[in-house]
């Protein structure tokens, strides 16, 4: 008999996409959302769920504050993260931690520059903690979310840990 693993906790996906207002499901949706739930529950999550927001400040605080009230652990946004004016989902990140984490984000960065993951490189993705929900931002091309998923896999289970008050000191 098979034990299964415990589950680290409950997890969000927000996919922005500049091009959801204008087709019923982006590209994004269909391909990006299922490979980050996949990572996420080899991770041993929970995905509540998988919802695509346009590119827009309003609907990117509107998803990013309903998954910190509704008491997820981890929120994972992907895309809008870059360096044209569209890309607005880090403004708004930290707009909502309450708390930067630079280290993790800085790391997701850095594994993504040695993994060749130009968008990774170019993010200018935050990592924080809201209430007690954290809160990552990853580019939205498949390498970046591979290798952002990787580093920070071994990390997020420390970070919850913490947060629940699980690993005082």
């Amino acid at each position: 008999m098979e034990i299964a693993s415990p589950q680290i906790g409950r997890a969000l996906v927000v996919i922005v996409d500049d091009r959801v207002a204008h087709a019923a499901r982006s590209e994004h949706e269909d391909t990006i959302g299922p490979l980050v739930a996949e990572l996420l529950e080899e991770a041993d999550f929970v995905v509540d769920a998988v919802v695509t927001v346009p590119g827009e400040a309003v609907a990117i605080r509107k998803a990013l504050n309903t998954a910190v009230i509704g008491g997820v652990d981890l929120v994972i946004t992907i895309g809008g993260t870059g360096v044209s004016p569209r890309d607005v989902t880090s403004d708004v990140t930290a707009d909502v931690l309450d708390r930067p984490i630079p280290g993790i984000a800085e790391a997701i960065r850095a594994s993504g520059l040695a993994a060749g993951a130009i968008d990774a490189v170019l993010s200018r993705g935050l990592v924080g903690v809201s209430g007690s929900t954290l809160v990552v931002n990853l580019a939205a091309s498949r390498a970046a979310i591979r290798d952002g998923m990787a580093t920070l896999t071994p990390l997020v289970s420390h970070v919850i840990e913490e947060l629940s008050g699980l690993n005082e000191g």
